[in-house]
């Protein structure tokens, strides 16, 4: 089975939107460089600092997880995912009659479901699960193997939680990446057991 890594964009002071979902300048370091991320047609264009720690990253997700609260705010990406090639819905109600039928996405009524879904789906690739509750509720069920963030200097000063509403304590070990790229900070922890 492949590694399950909870994996988000955050602010410094610990949120990945603020109260509105608006994520501001979250981003923008995905468009601020000059190497490509995917391909030179791609408008992912990053430093090379960050691309070299990007791109194989995300060639090895299998499988994403996210809340319905994101899957409708980003019309589940209208099928396509941003990387891998499944995603699995946490939500109590199904996937909207209808909605691209083709595309590889599932629906599962609780966390621990959804993980078990992703991780079959995902075979030895990584499953990716969104920060936020849903991410909170995996790393406090003991479903997740590593924490990635990418640290953007700014202050959202409140909004959504990278955790989520986790209540309980998680110990991390020490970072085993650190590497500065242009206004980003990518940091990744292996999840004590």
């Amino acid at each position: 089975m492949g590694t399950v890594i909870l994996h988000s964009v955050m602010s410094v002071d610990g949120f990945i939107a603020d109260d509105k979902d608006g994520v501001g300048p979250l981003h923008d370091w995905y468009f601020s460089g000059d190497t490509p991320i995917l391909d030179e047609a791609s408008r992912f264009r990053v430093s090379a600092a960050s691309a070299a720690y990007v791109r194989p990253m995300w060639a090895s997700i299998g499988t994403i997880v996210i809340g319905r609260h994101l899957f409708d705010l980003t019309n589940g990406w209208e099928g396509k995912p941003p990387a891998g090639d499944h995603v699995v819905v946490v939500s109590h109600r199904p996937k909207p009659e209808g909605w691209h039928p083709e595309a590889s996405y599932h629906f599962a009524g609780d966390v621990a479901t959804a993980i078990a879904k992703a991780r079959e789906l995902a075979g030895e690739r990584t499953v990716a699960v969104n920060a936020g509750d849903v991410g909170g509720q995996a790393l406090a069920a003991g479903l997740v193997d590593e924490v990635a963030i990418d640290v953007v200097p700014v202050v959202f000063g409140s909004g959504k939680r990278f955790f989520g509403a986790v209540d309980s304590q998680h110990l991390l070990d020490d970072p085993h990446v650190v590497i500065q790229g242009d206004r980003v900070l990518h940091l990744a922890y292996r999840v004590r057991r």
